[in-house]
């Protein structure tokens, strides 16, 4: 599995997890390396290839619900470089924790243990990443972190694989590539489906809030884009109204304030066209975008609706972005929303928190 760093660093341990699992899960063991290059798919650096251990050990077992972290290795890892996680599972994984828009191909061997070996040949293809948590960079003390928190949009669906197109992907170019933000890295926890409100793909925002943001080592600013799914959903029988969406996002910018870490309000983009549109579930994305913009709630705001609605119809992904379901941007709507950003937002000094 191909996993793209943020910042770089000099040490790196990776986390795997059976968080929805329902049996133990034996790891028989695990390996990273860095990638030779894109043009050679699955190829490692031979030399940068480091078997992990979990408490000293090569193998483990993860309890249901569970997830375990390794034990630090030193590796010379890249800004925006390619990490090639290897895990052999030596027996059956009834419900793997998987994430489905992993974006990035994985290659799945035959039977057997090739977490050592230099390439998988005829390895079987897929665009989900199985059983990888995260991957943490130990960086220089002046790092910091940000959370990219939301659903399909914020985790990049249809943005072309293998070329780290996503909005938070192209925010981390960004960030690296100006002086000023280089010690800033970003982690992207979007989940394509997921809602704010109820369970979906994977449980709603408020419940994974915790595991998700709060856990994550140094995160110091949160970007909240999160809401669409359920309007789409459930608009016309007005079962979500924009009271109760506005209600929970003040629910994750006060547990995130309790921690410190500046929240971000980000404003959901143009839907209209897409297969769940309705104008009741436009009037509610209408009146949560201007409670992100003008409720002084979030410490500041992000307007992903400006940079990508249609100027002729507000209502509607710009055609340019539209790559064919008019809910999600291509690459070039992407890089749009990654360019609305001032980044000077994460340059500032702490500012007082917002109460209200």
């Amino acid at each position: 599995m191909v996993v793209r760093t943020s910042i770089g660093g000099r040490r790196a341990r990776v986390q795997l997890s059976n968080a929805f699992g329902t049996t133990p899960l034996k790891i028989g063991a695990a390996h990273v390396a860095l990638r030779e290059s894109r043009d050679k798919e699955s190829a490692i650096v031979s030399a940068s290839d480091h078997a992990l251990t979990f408490s000293g050990k090569a193998s483990f077992t993860i309890p249901p619900g569970a997830e375990i972290i390794s034990d630090p290795v030193d590796l010379d890892i890249p800004k925006l470089g390619d990490l090639v996680i290897s895990v052999y599972v030596p027996g059956e994984v009834p419900a793997p924790t998987t994430h489905g828009t992993g974006l990035h191909t994985t290659y799945i061997s035959k039977a057997g243990d090739f977490t050592s070996a230099p390439s998988i040949a005829d390895a079987t293809k897929s665009q989900a990443w199985f059983l990888i948590s995260s991957v943490d960079v130990m960086a220089s003390p002046d790092t910091r972190l940000v959370v990219a928190y939301g659903d399909s949009i914020t985790d990049g669906a249809t943005s072309t694989p293998d070329t780290d197109s996503s909005w938070p992907s192209q925010l981390a170019q960004r960030l690296l590539a100006n002086k000023a933000t280089a010690n800033v890295a970003i982690v992207n926890q979007g989940i394509s489906g997921n809602r704010v409100l109820s369970d979906g793909a994977g449980v709603s925002a408020l419940a994974r809030f915790d595991r998700d943001v709060l856990a994550q080592p140094g995160v110091q600013w949160l970007i909240v884009m999160e809401g669409i799914n359920d309007i789409g959903l459930g608009a016309k029988d007005a079962s979500v109204t924009a009271d109760d969406l506005i209600a929970a996002h003040k629910q994750m910018i006060e547990r995130a304030h309790m921690r410190g870490i500046k929240v971000i309000g980000a404003t959901l983009t143009p839907f209209a066209g897409a297969s769940y549109y309705s104008d009741e579930g436009e009037a509610i994305r209408s009146a949560l975008n201007e409670w992100i913009r003008t409720g002084k709630y979030y410490d500041a705001f992000i307007d992903f609706d400006a940079a990508t609605r249609d100027p002729e119809n507000p209502k509607q992904i710009r055609a340019a972005y539209n790559i064919r379901d008019h809910l999600h941007p291509n690459d070039a709507g992407y890089k749009a929303m990654a360019d609305a950003f001032d980044l000077s937002m994460f340059t500032m000094p702490n500012p007082p928190l917002r109460r209200k």
